[in-house]
């Protein structure tokens, strides 16, 4: 029992350490993430060096795919990009391995005390951000101790060492194992520092290591195919791909490669398993890629086989998936990519009802009310996103940006609940064959056009981070209200001197009611704008 909770507290240890390191290295990386991520091309080249980078900082392949099934999955990335990231995640979760074979952890107490020191004295952001990276480092190697120590009584157990031994005598036994302890943990990283455990205790040879090794690499696959179960058809893609390239490359080294592979390793490191293994576990995904990425296309081709049907368009939510949250100033881009879907989706609800009230045109005004049913799910499901993403560990400058986006998706939804109640004034105007006059029909669209531009204007200073433009959305606002103010004295003095029915008259006074109130709502975009200029550049 003493082994199974020392190894159980070890590895509990090792995962909390890498999920500080990760969250540390997150937070220090903040929007270079999403500029790794938008450097992203059809070129699978590129995609593999992002894919490599971003799972180096995320220290997991699990976590990188399960966020790359949900950019697809949310459309922000094709089912050809997603290929070139998966094949480079498995190279850089090698990193992980590389460090621990590096045998510091005596060193890890003094890590972990220096940086907790600075983590708590310091008021600098950035390094308070780089300190609790060293902490999760700190207390990986701590784990890894604690792994290594439970499993030393092992070594006289010789039913358990002829077990581990009996891998490299019957591989497919070795892969069975590393897949089943990988699926259990739901993390390569994890199931391969259990292998180097008990490699640096001298429990494992390299011929007993390499199968488990492929089958740890199998095993991280599962992660991905069960995030994709309820996701779309090219999301699910995505994960058949990431088993198909790694059952692939475990064949290829089974059956051609292990034997080269085993000299290689053992000439590098004679006499240093884990050494052995983390080199293995690198050559292995590295070689795999090489071989495997000019074949990509014909295995993205064998998948669509697999899993037949059109890629799926989401016409309601397009740009956030909860699988992004693993990464969270890359779900903060897709939160506001999502909004201001939304806030186009508003902009063509209002265009629709505007042209319906002039035009008379009954399909524009069931357009208009159409839109508006889509706007009212995306407001939902973006506020219980953001929810989501509020309570992650994000730093204090994007959860500021998180705070004045939930007004501005609030102030959104405001501005198609108008554009709906324009629509319905449409209608109105349509059954009832109210007439207007040309002096009020003139007023309304001079005002209609300047509303609808404002509101553009904000959308697009909230899409390029535009203060200046946000400072003229604001002004604009002020020269709305005093035209709201002049058109009602004016209307008004038509209806006391009978140029206009009343009914047309109040039809008149609520259309421009709700223009300007758009224009309010239009106004507070744009201030969102400038709050989160303000909170980018503390």
């Amino acid at each position: 029992m003493d082994i199974i909770f020392g190894l159980l507290g070890g590895l509990g240890l090792f995962l909390y350490g890498m999920n500080v390191m990760s969250n540390g290295l997150q937070k220090a990386a903040g929007d270079k993430l999403k500029s790794i991520i938008s450097i992203l091309t059809s070129n699978r080249f590129m995609a593999v060096i992002v894919g490599a980078v971003v799972t180096m900082i995320v220290q997991s392949s699990s976590a990188t795919t399960v966020m790359v099934v949900g950019f697809v999955n949310a459309g922000m990335m094709k089912l050809t990009q997603a290929v070139g990231i998966i094949m480079g995640a498995n190279i850089g979760t090698t990193i992980t391995a590389q460090i621990i074979t590096f045998k510091i952890e005596k060193f890890a107490p003094i890590i972990v005390g220096i940086a907790v020191g600075i983590w708590i004295f310091t008021e600098n952001r950035k390094l308070k951000q780089i300190a609790e990276a060293f902490i999760g480092f700190g207390i990986l190697f701590i784990g890894m101790r604690f792994m290594g120590d439970s499993l030393r009584p092992l070594r006289e157990a010789e039913a358990f060492r002829d077990l581990l031994v009996g891998f490299g005598n019957t591989p497919i036994l070795g892969i069975l194992a590393g897949f089943a302890i990988t699926v259990a943990v739901q993390s390569s990283s994890a199931s391969t520092s259990i292998l180097l455990a008990l490699a640096m205790e001298g429990l494992i040879p390299i011929q007993s290591g390499l199968p488990v090794l492929f089958g740890i690499n199998m095993g991280t696959t599962v992660t991905a195919i069960l995030s994709s179960i309820g996701a779309n058809k090219t999301a699910k893609r995505a994960a058949a791909f990431h088993f198909l390239f790694n059952a692939i490359g475990t064949l290829i080294f089974i059956l051609l490669l292990q034997e080269p592979v085993y000299r290689v390793i053992t000439a590098l490191n004679p006499d240093n398993v884990p050494r052995q293994i983390a080199n293995a576990h690198t050559i292995f995904n590295i070689t795999n890629t090489l071989i495997l990425l000019p074949f990509a296309g014909i295995m993205v081709s064998f998948v669509k086989r697999i899993i037949p049907g059109e890629e799926d368009t989401n016409k309601g939510i397009k740009y956030i998936d909860d699988r992004i949250l693993e990464t969270p100033s890359i779900a903060l881009a897709s939160g506001i990519k999502e909004a201001l879907h939304m806030g186009n989706n508003a902009r063509e609800s209002l265009e629709a009802s505007l042209k319906g009230f002039f035009e008379g045109n009954q399909k524009k005004v069931n357009e208009s009310l159409e839109i508006e049913k889509a706007i009212n799910e995306l407001e939902s499901e973006i506020s219980t996103y953001l929810v989501k993403l509020s309570n992650t560990n994000i730093s204090n400058r994007n959860r500021e940006i998180v705070d004045g986006l939930f007004h501005t998706v609030n102030d959104i939804e405001r501005v198609g609940d108008h554009a709906e109640n324009i629509a319905e004034l449409a209608q109105y105007k349509i059954d009832n064959n109210l007439e207007f006059s040309e002096v009020a029909i003139a007023e309304l669209e001079e005002m209609s056009e300047t509303v609808t531009r404002g509101y553009k204007d904000s959308l697009t200073a909230m899409k390029n981070l535009d203060g200046s433009l946000a400072m003229k959305v604001i002004e604009l606002e002020g020269k709305i209200d005093v035209m709201e103010k002049i058109l009602r004295v004016n209307h008004i003095n038509r209806l006391n001197n009978h140029q206009c029915n009343p009914s047309s008259g109040i039809v008149f006074l609520d259309i421009i009611s709700n223009l300007e109130r758009i224009s309010d709502h239009s106004a507070n975009i744009a201030m969102s704008v400038l709050d989160e200029i303000k909170a980018k550049n503390k």
